[in-house]
């Protein structure tokens, strides 16, 4: 993680990294506690607790607080920097907690980008533990180096081959979004609780408009950081006026990698 060229070199030869020490023990329990905040308050949309993601929460940056703060930790933020360059940007911000005694969409084996560019990553993901991942509560399953492969390999290859994501709290697994990976079991009587950042070239477009779905929040209380993580300095122009506007006026005001 000090070393930003080795983590690249890493990440680039084998898909994901592993680092320890990301996240502060008590930004840990404050998300936490904010977490489970956001999972009722999307039940409360929903209207019951019978839905097919329930547990997930689909956009955690709806929800403020600690789910805004993740974008000015420079140990979290250098990896996505270093590999897709600093003006990358939110493609999806989930939750990704394993519901007690079971599992949930996460369980097959998949891949979080369609598309392959040889020789160029286009997403790339980040899984922030929250609890320690462990075998018992349904710790993630990786297949090493399978970014580079178009096809889905067959789950008693993947199971043979795939490794874990064992690590505490606070840790995070950098991953390119290629990688082919699948939740675990949770067998214990507990949520394990985790989210998930997908970070993706500033040109592409969000999973969600997500300047769109903050516009009724409270945006003073967004770092110059966070702004631009979220996309808020990545808008094209809605008409010739925001096109002409003075450069510190536009929408779209970064460095385009």
């Amino acid at each position: 993680m000090a070393d930003q060229r080795e983590f690249t070199r890493h990440f680039a030869a084998a898909g994901s990294v592993v680092a320890e020490g990301v996240l502060a023990p008590d930004f840990i329990v404050s998300a936490k506690q904010q977490l489970e905040m956001a999972q009722e308050a999307e039940v409360r949309y929903h209207g019951t607790r019978d839905f097919k993601d329930y547990g997930m929460v689909l956009l955690c940056a709806l929800y403020g607080g600690a789910f805004w703060s993740v974008f000015d930790n420079p140990r979290l933020m250098g990896p996505f920097n270093a590999v897709l360059g600093d003006g990358c940007i939110v493609y999806s911000y989930t939750s990704s907690s394993m519901p007690p005694g079971g599992i949930n969409y996460s369980g097959r084996i998949h891949t979080d980008c369609p598309r392959i560019v040889p020789g160029y990553v286009t997403n790339m993901g980040a899984t922030i533990l929250l609890d320690d991942f462990t075998e018992e509560n349904g710790a993630t399953w990786y297949l090493p180096n399978s970014h580079l492969r178009e096809d889905a390999p067959e789950e008693s290859y993947f199971y043979e081959h795939a490794r874990r994501v064992f690590a505490p709290a606070g840790s995070a697994w950098f991953f390119n979004a290629r990688t082919w990976h699948a939740g675990g079991v949770n067998r214990s009587a507990r949520w394990r609780h985790a989210i998930t950042i997908n970070m993706v070239r500033p040109w592409m477009k969000q999973r969600i408009d997500i300047p769109r779905a903050l516009s009724q929040s409270n945006l003073d209380e967004l770092s110059p950081a966070a702004r631009q993580k979220l996309g808020f300095d990545a808008q094209v122009p809605a008409s010739y006026d925001e096109y002409y506007a003075p450069l510190e006026q536009r929408k779209y005001k970064q460095k385009t990698e």
